[in-house]
């Protein structure tokens, strides 16, 4: 059984062969179903010129999920405060909060959301990379301003983050903090323990709260897992070589991808900090990350081909809950 709060980060990927729209309508699909099966939130992630995920921003995402669900929490998972002015960013979650009280979230993250250079100048008018002071003058910004407008209610911030910087950042601000684990599962336990000891406390949080956010593919055989992860396996590896994205395949394009011995050893070293398999492996796997990371709430990131793949793999999730994946 899992005993945590579990909720779910939509990277809204666009499947090859399919068209945007249909991952578009796909977000408010799978939304409907985890509100029905008591999972806590669901983010959106911001993408920009990827040839895998849809650019569809946070804020719009968030307005139109929380527009058409009645309990869940919605939000951004995270908005990239380089890539926007902060009193936009304060403007549209405030408004947000306002017309969702206690059902939306403002998670704040750094990278520019892109590998595509010119995208990432142009998100920042032609600016460089964001320095280290600047980010932390942007996120203190927003959370300055979302403070001063009040429209009726404040939205939930919290700091994402893959770095010991970013973990530094957020117990220094006193926010929440979401770790991205499926990023960078080898800092997670380091970085956490460097958030627990420099927390301060704040108006956003009386003491330290952690969510990790974990890669997660479930299905009732290790077969059928493996067969839904593939297609993953392909965008992921162009990326932990160090390469740009790709499209997202679909599982008969992805089987027939051949993957060299050095490869398939990358590929098993990052899914072995993840929790892909059976319902009982992933209940172990969650089991183990709430020990080794102390965290408060797990994230997952279910990137697989096919909406009802996607969401059976959440419902053998939910199942076991015990209580209910609510918060």
């Amino acid at each position: 059984m899992i005993d945590l709060p579990l909720s779910v980060l939509e990277v809204s990927m666009v499947e090859d062969g399919r068209p945007t729209t249909e991952a578009l309508a796909n977000c408010a699909g799978i939304a409907d179903e985890l509100e029905s099966l008591g999972y806590g939130r669901i983010w959106f992630a911001e993408h920009h010129h990827s040839p895998a995920i849809g650019a569809f921003p946070p804020a719009v995402m968030t307005a139109h999920v929380a527009a058409v669900t009645s309990s869940i929490r919605v939000g951004s998972g995270g908005v990239l405060a380089p890539n926007h002015a902060p009193v936009m960013v304060a403007e549209q979650f405030t408004t947000l909060a306002g017309l969702h009280p206690d059902r939306i979230d403002l998670g704040i993250g750094r990278g520019p959301g892109t590998f595509h250079e010119g995208t990432a100048r142009g998100l920042r008018r032609g600016a460089g990379p964001v320095t280290d002071d600047e980010y932390r003058g942007d996120v203190a910004a927003v959370l300055g301003l979302v403070a001063e407008l009040q429209f009726g209610a404040l939205p939930e911030p919290w700091l994402l983050a893959s770095s010991d910087a970013g973990a530094e950042l957020a117990a220094a601000l006193g926010l929440p903090i979401a770790f991205a684990h499926h990023i960078r599962p080898d800092n997670t336990v380091r970085a956490l323990e460097r958030y627990r000891a420099a927390f301060r406390p704040s108006r956003w949080a009386e003491e330290p709260r952690v969510l990790v956010c974990v890669q997660v593919v479930c299905g009732e055989t290790e077969e059928r897992v493996a067969a839904m992860a593939r297609p993953m396996d392909v965008v992921k590896l162009g990326l932990l070589k160090g390469h740009s994205e790709e499209a997202f395949p679909s599982p008969e394009a992805a089987a027939a991808r051949q993957f060299t011995t050095e490869e398939e050893d990358l590929l098993a070293g990052f899914r072995a900090h993840q929790a892909e398999g059976t319902p009982d492996h992933v209940g172990r796997r969650f089991a183990q990350l709430a020990d080794a990371t102390g965290a408060d709430e797990l994230m997952m990131v279910t990137p697989v081909y096919d909406l009802g793949n996607r969401i059976r793999s959440f419902e053998l999730v939910s199942e076991l809950k015990g209580d209910g994946t609510g918060t």
